[in-house]
């Protein structure tokens, strides 16, 4: 499974990576059909990360909510709420979930 954005450059690259190894993954473009807060909160757990490691910090919605100084909780809220804050792809396989930042972490998966 991945959690995908077609318009991303990693997420594609990510997604060849998989499909190169064999793997016709579940695309889940998360944009479209974002995760539950409780579903985005077990795939952080499972990839070992903190909500404050998997946000993107960049959107223009990051500042806006004023996250900067915001709990882990408070994050994995706006980021349930704004999907466009989930930083991509996240990937799902048999042997585990990584945050495929960069692209070759899928390697870590496979």
């Amino acid at each position: 499974m991945i959690y995908h954005n077609p318009r991303c450059n990693t997420s594609r690259t990510a997604l060849a990576a998989l499909r190169e190894a064999g793997i016709e993954p579940t695309v889940i473009k998360y944009l479209d059909t974002p995760p539950t807060r409780d579903e985005l909160r077990s795939l952080l757990e499972a990839a070992g990360l903190k909500p404050s490691e998997a946000v993107r910090r960049r959107e223009s919605v990051f500042r806006e909510l004023g996250l900067g100084d915001a709990t882990e909780d408070e994050i994995l809220d706006a980021m349930a709420a704004n999907p466009i804050l989930i930083e991509r792809p996240i990937v799902v396989t048999a042997k585990g979930t990584v945050l495929a930042r960069p692209a070759t972490r899928v390697d870590d998966v496979l």
